[in-house]
């Protein structure tokens, strides 16, 4: 075995030697991977081999849409057959909700280039001639996909790198992994010590044993999936003597399965609620192939359903139960990307759909450490999407959860339940007594509405389906349900849009104390964050600016609130969803001289929000300081007291008001909280959450990450214009920006107003028409209620930006007339922020 390599990959599955492949086709052949056993000997080897294409994040689309178009490509490259059936993928929808998730992904698809066909009953017969169509409303079609044999294809990536100079050692154990004082990794096996640059985990199941090697809590614990093979079916048998084509992969959403042809028999793979989390302290280390004793009556109620929807699943034996171990994560996306806190340490795990992931995630890994960058937006599977409060007992809880629900509606507006309330801001009870129903972000909670004293939906209310996955809203335990989930506007839309008027004409109060926040500070705080930030930091002590963190190549990685407390003293507020994100760049790119410190204050400072045309009079009555614009004006910030609560307040928000971010030591925020209501008063303040300030954020055309800032788009296509500082020596990013912009962008930011809505505004991903010629996509949609229009922002071709322009959006499957509009549609000279 050699002993030293540029890469070291951890883990000989799919996802592994996928990784390895990438590495090697890019130019470093110096690479190698370990794998304790065999190729494939990990879940690899029992999983089902299908290939869906269909997922409602962008990221995972990406990466699936990358894999279903390399593995067919691989017999020429490498003579060895990967066993790619192409028979296509059929979605069946028995509900209306069902059948809206179909046609908003359809948007998405469209977008990103996955072809989507609609069929009806009477077509997926056609394909699918020994399928039931009662009560089937329709259903969708991927043409592109199939399934595949895994081992095959494992072994196909295998002989590719091996033929680019990468080397593979099976039956290697990594016994320990040390970091050496340059930077360098020693990766010992029981076979010898390899020194590297870099090291990727992909060990599957033994994810969280390969993260502690190094003091990493890998978010990553497996679930137990079981899937069913049946005997031959006569009917089967006899259409291929007839040579007649394989029937696809069939899946039932709303009863939670999938089937397959198998050996002439029948392939049926359920997702049931009650599978068990499995190999908490990993798998033991003979273990090799290993499958768990089957437990078929957690199945019975998705056999029956099966059986009931193609009765020939029933009307043989079961010749073979699998029952493996699948790795997930809270989410269940896989994570892929660096490890926080450690200098060349990639993950690639978490994958519970390994087999349609493991090539596109191979290929964006590889670009992103052979580039430096990926080449797509990866923010949907980076792994420092979740925190340190991802622990062992809330991955068993969550994972769990993200098993069963693998089918279930993915709507826009879901709060799954599962470990809540985990994050509780201390005013937490207060919200929740003056009605917040809450959502939750970074494990957070945060009120995303209010519903009046006393309110409740009836069944009928939430109409739900009479089918196995009918979960349309939050399910919390004792309480009243209050808010039907839909891809269209909900029961809650009214209220949010009180909420938003009465802020626009009165004062609300909001929790924002899920930011993630920051201080930089020492004799290099200053100079350090000038090269590093697009915008000038501020040179006076007080001010407060918007600045951004590019990637090497000009696209957007994070966006800060930078507020000087004082000299060489930064206060940095970013999204609390990209806490761990942001903050190990930050600490990533700090130099090694201890000129600059960093000081963590996410969970020490709590934020409330004051915002409203008579925001300055409840916050007069609590300070002595002069809260006048002449005094205070917009973009400031300054020390003040609420009481005898010593607070920072910073004169900004999110929604485009009159207002101030008051940020304090979180275990003043009951007092402070009790103080503003009780000031508030006599001038009607009431609580607002999450939903009214997105909507009036969009009314302002105010800008998110990953949506309308990404590493896809450049800082100008994103119209970050005045948040660019040229007249700095300069920043991260800045030369490869110039260049960007020089080329020409392929993008431009537009707000648009959408005619014609009744009762679906656009969400985010939906693609724009210009005759029947995609020209762009939606970032984000919704109602602007103090404009009383219903709007989008969207990425769209820069011919067909200018203001006027009339195109198309598609909103569940109709198309709307959508007319490019002036940036900030509500108050574009910024008179309520600066009054």
């Amino acid at each position: 075995m050699k002993s030293t390599a540029r890469v070291v990959v951890i883990g000989g599955g799919v996802v592994g030697v996928s990784t390895l492949y990438h590495l090697a086709k890019m130019g470093w052949s110096d690479v190698c991977l370990l794998e304790r056993h065999e190729l494939t000997s990990g879940s690899t080897w029992h999983a089902a081999g299908l290939l869906p294409l269909f997922n409602l994040s962008y990221s995972v689309g990406k990466l699936h849409q990358y894999s279903v178009d390399l593995y067919p490509t691989l017999e020429a490259e490498t003579e060895l057959n990967v066993g790619f059936s192409n028979v296509t993928n059929i979605r069946l929808a028995t509900s209306q909700d069902r059948l809206d998730e179909y046609h908003y992904y359809a948007g998405v698809a469209r977008t990103i280039g996955v072809e989507v066909n609609f069929l009806t009953p009477d077509q997926v017969r056609e394909v699918w001639p020994l399928c039931e169509t009662q009560n089937i409303l329709g259903a969708i079609q991927h043409p592109a996909d199939g399934y595949i044999q895994p081992a095959d294809l494992t072994q196909a990536l295998a002989k590719g790198a091996r033929n680019r100079g990468a080397k593979i050692y099976r039956n290697t154990v990594v016994t320990g992994i040390t970091q050496k004082p340059n930077g360098e990794w020693v990766v010992s096996t029981d076979q010898g010590d390899i020194t590297c640059e870099h090291v990727v985990s992909a060990s599957g199941n033994f994810a969280r044993q390969t993260g502690a090697m190094v003091g990493l809590d890998i978010p990553v614990v497996p679930v137990e999936h079981q899937y069913v093979v049946t005997e031959p079916h006569p009917a089967i048998l006899e259409r291929r003597a007839k040579g007649l084509p394989e029937m696809g992969v069939l899946r039932e959403s709303d009863a939670s399965w999938y089937m397959r042809e198998e050996a002439g028999g029948l392939l049926l793979g359920p997702y049931e609620v009650g599978a068990p989390a499995c190999y908490l302290d990993g798998p033991a280390p003979n273990a090799e192939y290993e499958l768990f004793p089957d437990a078929l009556e957690r199945l019975e109620p998705y056999i029956l359903a099966a059986i009931e929807r193609v009765p020939a699943f029933g009307e043989v034996g079961v010749k073979k139960v699998y029952n493996g171990a699948i790795a997930y994560t809270p989410d269940g996306s896989p994570i892929v990307g660096p490890a926080w806190g450690k200098k060349n340490f990639w993950l690639n795990e978490g994958h519970s759909f390994g087999i349609t992931a493991a090539g596109g995630a191979g290929w964006q890994l590889a670009n992103w450490i052979v580039e430096g960058e990926p080449s797509i937006d990866m923010m949907g599977v980076d792994p420092r999407r979740f925190g340190d409060y991802a622990g062992r007992g809330y991955l068993v809880e969550k994972n769990e959860e993200a098993y069963a629900k693998v089918f279930t509606v993915h709507y826009p507006d879901e709060e799954r339940e599962a470990a809540r309330p985990l994050r509780q801001t201390p005013c937490y009870d207060r919200m929740k007594k003056l009605g917040a129903v809450f959502g939750s972000v970074f494990g957070w909670e945060r009120p995303n509405w209010f519903a009046p004293e006393g309110y409740q939906l009836s069944d009928e209310d939430l109409d739900r389906a009479d089918v196995i996955l009918n979960h349309n809203h939050p399910d919390v335990d004792g309480e009243p349900i209050r808010e039907k989930w839909s891809f269209r506007r909900s029961n809650y839309f009214e209220f949010v849009g009180q909420e938003c008027r009465h802020v626009h004409e009165k004062v609300g109060l909001q929790d924002m104390s899920a930011f993630a926040k920051c201080e930089i500070s020492g004799p290099g705080a200053e100079a350090w964050l000038d090269g590093l930030l697009t915008n000038a930091v501020p040179k006076n002590v007080g001010r407060v600016s918007l600045s951004y963190l590019l990637t090497s190549r000009g696209g957007v990685r994070s966006e800060f609130t930078v507020y000087k407390m004082g000299p060489q003293r930064y206060y940095l507020v970013s999204a609390g969803a990209y806490e761990r994100h942001d903050h190990d760049y930050l600490k990533k790119a700090m130099p090694t001289d201890g000129s600059v410190t960093f000081e963590r204050l996410t969970t020490a400072m709590g934020v409330l929000v004051l915002a409203g045309p008579r925001s300055r009079d409840v916050l007069a009555k609590l300070t002595d300081t002069d809260l006048s614009n002449e005094t205070f004006p917009w973009l400031t910030g300054k020390t003040i007291s609420i009481g005898a609560a010593p607070v920072e307040a910073l004169r900004v928000n999110f929604i485009g008001e009159l207002g101030w971010e008051i940020h304090h030591p979180i275990e003043m925020q009951n007092y402070i909280f009790d103080k503003l209501m009780a000031a508030g008063a006599e001038f009607d303040i009431k609580p607002f959450g999450i939903r009214a300030m997105v909507s009036m954020a969009l009314e302002k055309s105010y800008k998110l990450i990953p949506r309308e800032l990404s590493v896809e788009y450049s800082a100008y296509e994103s119209g970050l214009d005045r948040f660019i500082s040229l007249k700095k020596p300069g920043f991260h990013g800045k030369d490869a920006l110039l260049a960007w912009k020089e080329k020409g962008g392929a993008n431009t930011l537009v707000t648009m107003e959408v005619h014609d809505v009744t009762d679906a505004d656009a969400r985010g991903s939906e693609v724009i028409l210009k005759g029947d010629e995609v020209v762009g996509r939606a970032t984000s949609g919704g109602y602007g209620w103090r404009i009383n229009k219903s709007i989008a922002l969207a990425m769209l071709n820069p011919a067909d930006a200018a203001v006027g322009t009339e195109l198309e959006i598609v909103i569940l499957g109709r198309r709307h007339r959508a007319t490019v509009i002036a940036d900030s549609p509500f108050d574009a000279e910024n008179a309520a922020l600066r009054a």
